[in-house]
């Protein structure tokens, strides 16, 4: 039987039905798909539009336009808009029957030298003694089974450096740390990272954006979903080595909510930054 990790990955591979098309699939839970899902298997399949090996992946603009039906296969279209000397840019539009539901740029870009400069690593505990999300999420399920599910299993392990209480949560500084990493290795292919770390990035990132106030991403009262997502990726890196995902959130105005993230090596080396624009909607009754 694959494993979880492995069944991600299946996932994010998409099928090729002709040069610039193909198709995806979606488990079956959650019951609308995970736009992370949506970036990483668009992500895939503008890579394998790319014929020169040696252009990598250096930006992805997107926008999620419908919520997707995970019972509905997702096609997608490659717009091969530019191939340049030194950046080759694809246009990607995600459909199911015919209706877009997600659109995106990604940009590639050969390898060269230039000038180099970073922000610091935040100063925070490791990831080796802080509890990951999988066994806290079993222990309140056991505990509160009227209001939280059992995780099904995992493919990553995320341990954050300061848990938000889901129970009775409090306004706080919008500012929040998670550590990431595969359960297992996935072999040395840059672009694999790379779709991986797509996926990942639009997990906890909208929940930044309700920190500041007395909500979180299961709160019932709210209606929420990601608007935008932009990813820059600065640094070869491993998406089965540890990773710090710094994120905060600037702004939240007008049924809006707008997070930012930047990922860290172990060793304190940025090699992405994620932004993220978000509806935060108080349901009407």
């Amino acid at each position: 039987m694959a494993t979880h990790l492995e069944k991600l990955l299946a996932l994010l591979k998409v099928d090729r039905v002709d040069k610039y098309l193909f198709t995806g699939r979606s488990p079956r839970f959650p019951p609308r798909v995970f736009g992370g899902q949506v970036l990483a298997q668009s992500l895939n399949a503008a890579i394998r539009t790319v014929d020169d090996s040696g252009r990598m992946p250096h930006s992805m603009h997107a926008y999620f336009l419908r919520p997707g039906n995970p019972k509905k296969q997702i096609v997608y279209e490659v717009d091969p808009i530019r191939d340049g000397r030194s950046y080759t840019t694809r246009r990607v539009v995600a459909k199911q029957e015919g209706i877009a539901i997600f659109s995106t740029s990604v940009s590639f870009h050969i390898e060269e030298k230039g000038f180099e400069h970073q922000f610091p690593m935040p100063d925070v505990p490791g990831p080796e003694k802080l509890e990951d999300d999988f066994d806290y999420w079993n222990r309140m399920s056991e505990q509160y089974p009227d209001r939280f599910e059992k995780p099904s299993g995992q493919a990553f392990f995320r341990r954050p450096v300061k848990r938000r209480d889901f129970l009775n949560p409090q306004p706080q500084e919008p500012v929040q740390n998670y550590w990431f990493r595969l359960v297992d290795t996935i072999g040395e292919q840059p672009i694999l990272h790379q779709t991986v770390l797509a996926y990942i990035s639009d997990h906890t990132l909208l929940g930044a954006a309700l920190l500041a106030h007395p909500a979180t991403g299961r709160s019932s009262e709210l209606s929420m979903a990601s608007l935008d997502h932009a990813i820059w990726f600065h640094q070869p890196f491993r998406a089965d080595e540890w990773l710090l995902y710094h994120q905060d959130s600037p702004s939240a105005f007008g049924a809006r909510g707008f997070s930012r993230g930047s990922f860290y090596t172990q060793s304190g080396r940025l090699v992405a930054s994620v932004a993220q624009e978000s509806m935060l909607r108080k349901k009407t009754t």
